[in-house]
């Protein structure tokens, strides 16, 4: 397993982020802005970074491009925004970052991501600006989104809607417990899957803080890789 510094300046995403990597057996370490994240990178050298673009004193592209600068980018860097344009998420891919998530991250899309990050050889994943205005350039303009645009033209694999039924029939002879917990259970798998494995929305939808519903579906026993392996299956 990995370690892997995330790097935002938003408390409930770095809490998110950790205890979903922790379960996956990654060793986690947060910083909440661009001086933490130096400190961090010099005294751990993590195997792979989440990096937010957006932080208050020191943007994502600035800290990946001062690392690139000072021959610390030695791990894949993963870019994560909310609000990312095509020309930032360009500029990124051409100083050295390997992919994109935009948020809200959803759970299948952050451990496809992880997963192909650590698999890759940083060497491989150099690119020079020729190559990138290229494959940017050979996206059609209706299907140019920031993702695409950071991955080369090649976007993460859709999830694909393993979405049970919206009615389903429950066996009430059993133990009050039980029963509550098969409501439940199918319950979030259909919120789910209904919102494309987004965390972020299905914690709006049943108003529950985005960690306490992690460790819910966990309780559970809601497997959120499933979405990840149909997608795989289907690539």
């Amino acid at each position: 397993m990995a370690n892997i510094l995330v790097v935002d300046d938003e408390l409930g995403i770095r809490d998110l982020l950790s205890e979903i990597l922790n379960d996956e057996g990654h060793t986690v370490e947060l910083a909440e802005n661009a001086a933490q994240a130096r400190t961090a990178r010099q005294a751990n050298r993590p195997d792979l970074v989440l990096l937010d673009i957006w932080m208050p004193d020191t943007d994502g592209v600035t800290l990946l491009k001062e690392w690139r600068g000072t021959g610390l980018l030695t791990m894949p860097v993963i870019m994560m925004s909310g609000h990312a344009t095509i020309d930032t998420a360009v500029e990124a891919t051409r100083i050295g970052a390997q992919s994109f998530l935009e948020k809200p991250i959803t759970l299948q899309k952050l451990l496809k991501a992880v997963d192909q990050a650590l698999s890759r050889d940083l060497p491989a994943r150099k690119t020079t600006d020729a190559a990138v205005e290229i494959s940017v350039a050979a996206i059609p303009a209706a299907e140019l989104t920031v993702e695409a645009a950071m991955m080369g033209g090649q976007t993460l694999p859709a999830v694909v809607d393993l979405s049970p039924h919206g009615q389903q029939t429950f066996d009430l002879d059993k133990p009050l417990r039980d029963a509550r917990d098969a409501f439940e259970k199918a319950y979030f798998e259909f919120h789910l899957a209904k919102e494309g494995g987004s965390m972020t929305r299905v914690a709006e939808k049943t108003g529950l803080e985005r960690t306490h519903l992690y460790r819910k579906l966990k309780q559970l026993g809601v497997d959120l890789s499933r979405g990840r392996r149909g997608s795989t299956a289907t690539a």
